[in-house]
């Protein structure tokens, strides 16, 4: 039994969601190939697979779509796909596509009544996404990478993430879906803790063939540069090196996990009534500890729904300045502003 198969059956056999119905989103690459088939060798509930044409590499990407549908019927699996141009959209190019992904996926589970959705996001992929995250300036939130499991909720006609508290978080926005009875899947990454190197020895294994992404070799792209330089670079300090960024993501998440449950108590204590849509919080009941205020003021972004892609570790550093400084005014990315008046800071769209 390969590692891929094994850390799969493992993971199906120890998340209770995977019983149901599920969604696998395969883009036709090596880690969505092979997450695809270890899943159908699993005992989980029926598969339904999901694909995204980002019209953005001409036949290449029409040639991705059919190769998948095609992967899919040779399972005996449904397939569903959805082309949108996703250059057409503006912003950051990848960011877009990761979004456009995602409500996607969820659209395609609600149709299912599929209860989770599966992506193939391997061990190479955390370590990659947690040294993009330090090259870009991060937190300990950043530092935890990409979570195993997410759970997720219906919310302000939002397709939203769940936290602990059950308040509501900046998702990926789907406005148009109905928000009274379709719960939304959990998230799931089956391939965590597996190394790239261990998904192409089971393709190997099966003789199943899989797509390259061109791409994926483009330098223009940050994360491929940390791929395909700074990795290996890195690699010559420390073989490694990639389970030891899956480390600390892993323990950076269980401090966030520590300081987000305090920050909510404090939260409880240090909010006031409303003023319309601006958020009241008395300052003395903030604390001393700036990593609990940050914390503190990203329960509040996440709850209000406002934008975080812009808020990097320098804006939330503003942020937390100015529940301990009588500083005037301070505007934020998403026209979200900031007053410290007196005692209290006040927080809200602009107008």
């Amino acid at each position: 039994m390969t590692r891929v198969l094994r850390e799969v059956r493992r993971f199906v056999s120890a998340t209770p969601v995977c019983a149901g119905a599920g969604v696998v989103g395969v883009s036709g690459g090596a880690d969505s190939v092979a997450l695809l088939h270890a899943l159908t060798a699993s005992r989980t509930g029926p598969l339904t697979v999901a694909h995204v044409n980002h019209g953005l590499r001409g036949a290449e990407s029409a040639g991705d779509a059919a190769f998948v549908c095609d992967l899919a019927a040779s399972l005996n699996l449904a397939c569903v796909t959805k082309a949108i141009d996703v250059a057409s959209l503006g912003g950051n190019l990848e960011a877009t596509a990761r979004r456009v992904r995602y409500e996607f996926f969820a659209e395609v589970a609600r149709d299912a009544g599929a209860t989770w959705v599966a992506t193939g996001h391997t061990a190479d992929d955390q370590a990659e996404t947690v040294l993009h995250r330090i090259v870009r300036g991060t937190g300990i939130q950043g530092l935890r990478g990409i979570a195993r499991v997410r759970e997720w909720a219906v919310g302000s006609g939002q397709w939203t993430e769940k936290t602990e508290d059950s308040s509501t978080t900046n998702g990926f926005g789907f406005s148009s879906l109905p928000t009274s009875h379709c719960p939304l899947p959990t998230l799931t990454r089956p391939l965590l803790a597996v190394m790239r190197a261990d998904v192409l020895d089971h393709l190997a294994s099966i003789g199943q063939v899989f797509r390259e992404d061109s791409s994926n070799a483009d330098p223009r792209f940050t994360r491929n540069r940390i791929r395909h330089d700074l990795l290996p670079l890195l690699r010559t300090f420390n073989p490694d090196v990639v389970s030891a960024l899956a480390k600390l993501a892993e323990l950076a998440n269980d401090a966030h996990e520590i300081v987000t449950e305090r920050a909510a108590e404090v939260l409880a204590k240090a909010e006031r009534p409303r003023v319309g849509g601006t958020v009241v919080l008395d300052v003395a009941a903030l604390g001393p500890s700036r990593a609990v205020v940050r914390a503190v003021m990203r329960l509040v972004w996440d709850r209000e729904g406002w934008p975080q892609e812009q808020m990097d570790a320098d804006a939330w550093d503003r942020a937390c300045e100015l529940g301990y400084r009588s500083v005037r005014a301070w505007d934020f990315p998403g026209r979200v502003t900031m007053r410290h008046t007196g005692r209290v800071v006040q927080i809200g769209p602009r107008s």
